[in-house]
């Protein structure tokens, strides 16, 4: 199909200018060159016409998709594209800026007509824009790639991650030592310890890497190397490390120096990680080798990441330490119930939800009773954290004095229900209470919002799931509490359990619950083997804390 731009008319006006210019049809298939833009590439008009830029000049990122967003809205755009050409112009880069715009005849677009002009740049300028564009895309991958979990040392690592290798060829994030974690050894005099919370390098330099110590390790630090003075001063300090001296001050210690000079490293920085200008570690960056040293650009980029990180740190800092907290009182306060009489068994779980979930308010307890019988507890406070297991001892506390009443599971819910109403304790629970007579034959269950027990028959009889109506939750005041009386067969489990066991996003608890039916004994009928085969199967996948409970009476008359 001819072209509708007149090629003639077009190199009468456009020959005699210095200025590159060129036609492109819609396909961006060349369609006039001037002599200008035949220097400018290198290559006669000939080997342009009916041919796409880039099958002219594929060492040029010449920006085809701006062209066709030119073609597109009619928008003329100035564009800036880089590259080689078979130009005389040794091996350097050239750079070149245009002005493009659309070409429309009759209404109809036709092509796209584009005036070029070589830009000269420094190598100089070229590289501070390539590292501009490379802190740039730093700063923004740090919005999406650190702070992803609420672990620290996970935090930790994903900086490592990112500024190695675009900013380092070796980085460490050290961090103060846990307030809630178990105690460690103290520092000598002097000395400010860190735990290594993540350190990574680039290939070639990964062998070394262990000569400094492993993940988890506490490093000392001598009162005047570089890191006691970050933290001190609360500013990044660099260091190029050009004589022993230097290198001796800058390290842990001078014993250090020779394994830092076998790395080949010559430039450090360590830039404070602070929340509120409160220190909560450092991140130390290395270059090595042929790396150029650290510029100024380098270290607020450093520092700017390092800030983002300490808000992700911060958070996961705060979140480690209510969770510990929450996790030592719960099983300080939950602990292992002792069998109530001898030819009694108990065998109990506690399972912890994900680390990103905050330890909640379950709890189970076997209290016995003078008469040979025992009482059986499996509770949850709504909520987590400190709180829920704060709530968690009191329920448990009250429920204690009540059983030594010696009334009905109805009645006890029934008073607990009115103790915790007027103690003021702002958290509901749920709770299922099991009596059970000193031969094991009868349970009498009474529930308050609670998912209801399990039993499981050694014999003929199978697997049931007990109907037991529940009740409101405790702390309520509504009472209303039931209780059931249901026959127990020689050796009969009786298995109780929390929600989490079984509540699943998206399915019905009622359907949840009665794939508990399917539970049997294992061949050895241990009850330490049943729940482990419970938690194996239903564990996976809950979001919230699991607690279980498996008892039964021995054959045999009680001892």
């Amino acid at each position: 199909m001819p072209s509708p731009l007149d090629a003639g008319a077009l190199a009468a006006l456009l020959d005699g200018t210095t200025a590159g210019v060129g036609v492109l049809d819609t396909g961006l298939r060349y369609l006039y060159v001037n002599p200008a833009l035949e220097r400018l590439n290198g290559l006669p008009a000939a080997a342009h016409l009916g041919r796409t830029v880039a099958d002219v000049l594929p060492g040029v990122d010449a920006r085809e998709d701006m062209m066709r967003a030119v073609l597109a809205d009619g928008r003329a755009r100035e564009i800036t594209s880089s590259g080689w050409t078979p130009a005389a112009s040794g091996t350097a880069r050239r750079y070149w800026h245009g002005a493009y715009h659309r070409l429309e005849v009759a209404g109809r677009v036709v092509g796209l007509a584009g005036i070029v002009l070589e830009v000269m740049a420094s190598d100089e300028e070229q590289r501070r824009l390539a590292q501009a564009r490379r802190h740039l895309t730093l700063l923004d991958l740090a919005g999406t790639r650190i702070g992803t979990t609420l672990d620290m040392d996970t935090t930790c690592a994903e900086l490592v991650d990112l500024v190695v290798p675009e900013l380092a060829d070796l980085a460490t994030v050290e961090v103060f030592p846990r307030d809630v974690a178990p105690p460690v050894r103290p520092a000598p005099p002097g000395l400010v310890r860190l735990r290594r919370a993540a350190a990574t390098a680039v290939p070639e330099l990964r062998g070394a890497l262990a000569r400094f110590g492993a993940t988890g390790d506490y490093v000392d630090y001598q009162e005047d190397a570089a890191v006691p003075r970050c933290l001190a001063e609360n500013r990044p300090v660099v260091e190029n490390l050009t004589t022993d001296v230097q290198l001796g001050r800058s390290a842990p210690s001078p014993d250090r120096v020779a394994a830092y000079r076998s790395l080949g490293m010559h430039s450090a920085v360590i830039v404070p990680v602070s929340v509120r200008g409160e220190p909560i570690g450092v991140l130390g960056l290395v270059r090595a080798g042929d790396s150029p040293v650290f510029t100024e650009d380098d270290v607020l980029i450093a520092r700017e990441l390092a800030g983002r990180a300490a808000v992700g740190l911060d958070h996961a800092r705060r979140f480690t330490h209510e969770h510990t907290i929450a996790l030592e009182l719960q099983r300080s306060l939950l602990s292992e119930p002792r069998p109530p009489h001898p030819h009694i068994e108990i065998a109990t779980r506690y399972l912890p939800a994900d680390r990103s979930v905050l330890v909640g308010g379950d709890w189970f307890d076997v209290i016995p009773l003078p008469d040979g019988r025992h009482l059986k507890a499996m509770g949850d406070v709504m909520g987590h954290g400190v709180e829920a297991a704060v709530a968690m001892s009191h329920y448990r506390s009250l429920l204690r004095l009540l059983a030594d009443e010696q009334l009905p599971p109805h009645r006890i819910l029934e008073q607990l229900d009115r103790m915790v109403e007027r103690s003021g304790l702002d958290r509901a629970a749920t709770c299922l209470l099991a009596l059970v007579d000193r031969a094991g034959q009868i349970c009498q269950v009474s529930s308050a919002g609670h998912l209801p027990p399990v039993f499981i028959d050694p014999g003929p009889g199978g697997t049931r799931i007990g109907d037991v109506p529940a009740g409101p939750p405790l702390g309520t005041g509504f009472g209303g509490y039931r209780t059931t009386s249901i026959a127990c067969g020689p050796g009969t489990v009786l298995f109780m359990y929390t929600d989490g066991l079984v509540e699943r996003r998206g399915e019905d608890i009622d359907v949840s619950v009665r794939r508990l039916a399917d539970l049997t004994l294992p061949p050895s009928g241990a009850l330490e083997e049943l729940l482990d085969t419970v938690l194996d199967r239903f564990g996976p996948g809950a979001e919230d804390d699991i607690a279980v409970l498996a008892s039964r009476a021995r054959p045999g008359p009680p001892a």
